[in-house]
């Protein structure tokens, strides 16, 4: 095996991304990096910060001030993203940065200062990293690479679920709308848009449970293993 193995799952937002990324996270040992929480921290900078992330000249500026990383939280046993030495790994789960979010991730100076961030990250150990690019763009010679997906209602539902502990105001209506804006935008931006990379194997989780994509994973990660130790001669 590589002395940094990296396993990459893109693939459409309310999917179960991070989900399955920190199961594998958990089994095998992995540092994980979720890519979404970067830029959502910096979509809520630029919010706090009034930030007008349509002058190319203000984003430059705003990102010199942005600083990143995660923090293990032993209590809930995960890793929670730190801004500027703020934990802020709730606040970024909020509608109102959820509805940006795809916007500023497509500006191209906030993905190349994100992708820079997240390849530094990527090089100190085994990495599992959840994103839209991340295979394709990120660590396009990832030793594993999985595109996650599944039906737009099953993703509203979900999201739905999780939006309305935080928040029980919002309606399916309004997640609806967020989730299908993220998508155009996400699937449409010029930089990096999110595609399944060739060699990324397809995981359509929508008829499945947690437990059963965890298995599929896992024996994605043994048989490519067994097929680096064979191509290495052991």
């Amino acid at each position: 095996m590589p002395k940094n193995f990296i396993i990459t799952i893109d693939g459409f937002s309310s999917c179960g991304k991070s989900t399955l990324a920190k199961q594998l996270a958990r089994q095998l040992g992995f540092v994980y990096i979720d890519s979404g929480a970067m830029y959502r921290a910096i979509t809520l900078y630029f919010l706090r910060n009034h930030i007008d992330w349509s002058n190319k000249a203000s984003v430059i500026v705003a990102l010199k001030d942005i600083q990143l990383h995660f923090q293990y939280n032993d209590k809930l046993e995960q890793s929670e993203m730190f801004l500027n030495g703020e934990n802020v790994e709730y606040v970024i789960r909020d509608l109102v940065v959820a509805e940006k979010v795809s916007e500023v991730a497509a500006i191209p100076e906030v993905r190349s200062f994100a992708v820079h961030q997240q390849q530094l990250m990527g090089r100190k150990a085994n990495t599992i990293m959840d994103g839209r690019d991340i295979g394709t763009t990120v660590f396009p010679n990832a030793d594993l690479k999985i595109f996650m997906t599944a039906d737009i209602s099953v993703r509203v539902e979900r999201r739905f679920k999780e939006m309305f502990e935080k928040n029980p105001n919002v309606t399916i209506e309004e997640v609806k709308a967020n989730l299908e804006m993220r998508d155009y935008i996400d699937s449409n931006r010029e930089v990096s848009p999110l595609r399944r990379a060739e060699d990324a194997i397809l995981l359509d989780n929508t008829h499945i449970t947690t437990d059963e994509q965890l298995d599929f994973a896992l024996n994605l990660y043994k048989d490519k293993v067994i097929e680096l130790e064979m191509a290495s001669g052991r």
